[in-house]
């Protein structure tokens, strides 16, 4: 039998080596795939927002005629999808860290969770008296600045310059599409916040690669 493989390293460069290839699948092992936690999203915004554009688009014209409840069915469909997809690749790589990156993770979670349901109940209350367009506007830029602000948050707490420029990006769109208007808001959220997050997660997959 064999032991050669079980044996140390005979020289120093090759103990270096062996380290490196150590860290490198350490890194690997804890940094889960970027794309996995940005393009689930970026689908999502691209094609919900896109089916509200195409329902609803600006002067309340329907520029496709689908029923109205489909947009709405639609993006929460594909939330929830990227939630899980992201929320299962996140538990693989996280599951066994401790300490104060474990409990920071658990936090910004709750501000995740608790954040939009306690903006979401007041957006109730106040939505019911508005025009249907401007509700939906009200509804849509509330979530998208709350989505960017949260980016935002992680990438300081993470010091992750990925994420703090996307939620830069996303709250920069959401006012330009706030102040272009109903109908327009969709569309601007659609094609460059969604495809904003499908680029964001090609570049934070490339550096991985170059940090493994």
């Amino acid at each position: 039998m064999n032991h050669d493989d079980d044996l140390p390293p005979a020289d120093a460069a090759a103990a270096l080596r062996l380290i490196e290839e150590q860290r490198s699948m350490t890194v690997r092992g804890l940094d889960p795939d970027a794309r996995l936690l940005y393009w689930p999203w970026g689908v999502a915004w691209l094609v919900g927002f896109g089916l509200f554009f195409l329902r609803f688009s600006p002067g309340e014209r329907s520029l496709v005629h689908l029923p109205s409840w489909l947009p709405l069915i639609a993006l929460f469909a594909l939330l929830l999808v990227a939630a899980a997809i992201q929320a299962t690749a996140s538990a693989r790589a996280y599951g066994q860290v401790t300490g104060d990156s474990a409990r920071r993770g658990h936090w910004y979670l709750w501000a995740w969770g608790l954040g939009p349901v306690s903006v979401y109940a007041a957006l109730g209350r106040i939505s019911e008296h508005l025009p249907n367009d401007l509700a939906a506007l009200l509804w849509s830029a509330t979530a998208v600045g709350l989505t960017g602000a949260l980016h935002m948050a992680g990438g300081a707490i993470w010091l992750d310059r990925d994420l703090f420029r996307l939620g830069v990006w996303v709250s920069v769109i959401n006012l330009v599409g706030v102040l272009a208007g109903p109908g327009w808001h969709a569309l601007i959220v659609a094609v460059a916040g969604g495809g904003g997050m499908l680029v964001a997660g090609a570049i934070a997959r490339r550096r991985q690669w170059h940090r493994a």
